[in-house]
């Protein structure tokens, strides 16, 4: 161990030379962007609308609230740990900090692969629902949000929050003018409270929902990636955590209020059906300028979703790359030694997006039902696994990880219940995701999703042995590559 301490401390001073401006990200902030991310927008007209039409459960309000909970509490030991270890690749150092650097690097390229996935596939949504509205061709539109999303991930971050506030703020209040208009107006002349019956849990369309449901959260993870650039690292688990419940109660009433509108035993039908409006028939009782405003601001809350993705995908790419996990020039931001943007991370995921659009153009298939759903389910199941794993990660963290103010909340009783429930929820999502993906009954397609996940953990754990071997230096400081505190100027000063 003394010889691994020796060869951390030479990485360090190696690898670690830069860091992340500290002290720029407020917990409004972190909020901001682990809601932004989540897209309330997105989901009031895509996730609700598509989850009724395909799985039938009337019960979606509770479910909805049963996910967020099992989301929130997998997060009380996820944010426990991103507070402790303190490094902008999350999952990455969380792993390396309590279960080993293999299993570290493992996670950081299962988290590389799962968050690309997950922005990756909105720009299909993005260009789809471009084209259908002003014409064009999808991909045109993607290139367009493509360039948009790269110019704005090399700026300050600073800039990149106030374009996600204003954003999702002007999406939350128009998710509540529709729970208002839908509830004001019942379909059947009263309050249905259907959508929070438990039997209505007890359906054929129970898993489908629960995984939709999960797809709706992915995200709301993203503070943790800021943990390096926050004002109080003790708001990162504040902010996670109110995430998934503040979004859970409000996609459980926009879900309800949608019931109400159209009638809890016809809302799965009129879902499904493409003249049926939703949700925009229901906003149109509050105003034609409500579907107007609506319309306009989904075309927004999708691109501040791809770029809330961006961000957290160039930081793990800078915070790997400083350790020389990944090409130390992916580190690069400019000059000097405090990086206000992951420039480095930033353009090498704004590549990475471009090759796999232009893949999906030239193999003209269905930029919705294939490259969105197929990208989208893969990236939602590999962070729910990483949500897992960094549970295990917090209920066998060492001392010196966990601190001498451990409480047993934090790091036994949410993990473990975390757990119980994630796990349930996790089978549910890999038993039904050949009917989320349209594959044939009998079909080995879906089984690929999985494959993938796991393919990527073995390459990172063969990584990680090569690393030993070869790069002894490297190896020893998988996971500990922030700089000390007082080694990077901070971006603020304080006068007094």
């Amino acid at each position: 161990m003394p010889g691994r301490a020796g060869a951390g401390a030479a990485v360090k001073a190696t690898h670690a030379q830069v860091a992340l401006a500290r002290r720029t990200m407020t917990p409004t902030g972190l909020w901001v962007f682990g809601a932004a991310a989540s897209a309330p927008m997105v989901v009031l007209a895509g996730g609700i609308v598509a989850t009724y039409a395909t799985t039938g459960v009337t019960a979606l309000p509770l479910t909805f609230l049963l996910v967020s909970g099992v989301v929130a509490l997998l997060a009380v030991g996820y944010t426990a740990m991103a507070r402790q270890v303190g490094h902008p690749a999350a999952y990455y150092g969380i792993l390396a900090g309590g279960l080993g650097p293999g299993w570290g690097v493992a996670a950081g390229l299962v988290a590389l692969v799962a968050y690309n996935a997950i922005q990756i596939s909105l720009y299909g949504l993005f260009g789809a629902s471009m084209a259908a509205q002003l014409g064009g061709t999808w991909w045109v539109w993607a290139g367009i949000a493509l360039a948009v999303v790269g110019v704005l991930g090399v700026r300050a971050i600073v800039l990149s929050t106030r374009v996600l506030a204003t954003v999702l703020a002007v999406s939350l209040l128009i998710v509540v003018v529709f729970i208002l208009a839908g509830l004001g107006r019942p379909a059947e002349g009263g309050l249905s409270w259907e959508g929070f019956s438990g039997s209505g849990l007890a359906v054929g369309g129970i898993g489908g929902a629960v995984a939709l449901c999960v797809a709706a959260f992915m995200g709301v993870d993203a503070p943790g990636s800021f943990v390096e650039e926050a004002t109080d690292r003790r708001s990162v688990g504040r902010a996670t955590i109110a995430g998934a419940l503040v979004l859970g109660g409000v996609y459980a009433a926009a879900a309800w209020a949608m019931g109400v509108a159209v009638g809890p035993d016809d809302v799965a039908a009129v879902a499904a059906d493409p003249a049926g409006g939703l949700p925009f028939v229901v906003l149109q009782r509050a105003g034609g300028w409500w579907v107007s405003l609506a319309s306009v601001v989904l075309v927004f809350a999708v691109i501040t979703s791809m770029l809330a993705f961006h961000s957290v995908i160039a930081r793990y790419v800078f915070g790997m790359a400083r350790e020389g996990v990944l090409p130390a020039g992916l580190a690069r931001a400019g000059s000097g030694t405090r990086v206000s943007a992951p420039r480095g991370g930033s353009l090498a995921q704004t590549t990475v997006a471009a090759l796999v659009v232009a893949a999906f153009a030239v193999a003209g298939v269905d930029p919705l039902a294939v490259m969105f759903t197929w990208l989208s389910t893969l990236g939602a199941m590999g962070l729910l696994c990483l949500l897992l794993a960094a549970s295990v990660a917090a209920l066998t963290a060492p001392g010196r990880v966990r601190g001498d103010r451990a409480g047993v909340w934090q790091w036994r009783l949410a993990p473990a219940l975390g757990l119980l429930g994630g796990t349930v929820v996790l089978a549910l999502m890999v038993v039904n995701v050949g009917s989320l993906l349209g594959a044939a009954p009998g079909s080995p397609m879906p089984l690929l999703l999985p494959a993938i996940l796991a393919g990527t953990g073995a390459a990172g754990g063969a990584w990680t042995g090569h690393l030993r071997q070869s790069r002894p230096d490297v190896y020893a400081g998988i996971g500990r590559g922030t700089p000390a505190t007082h080694a990077v100027p901070d971006a603020i000063t304080v006068s007094i």
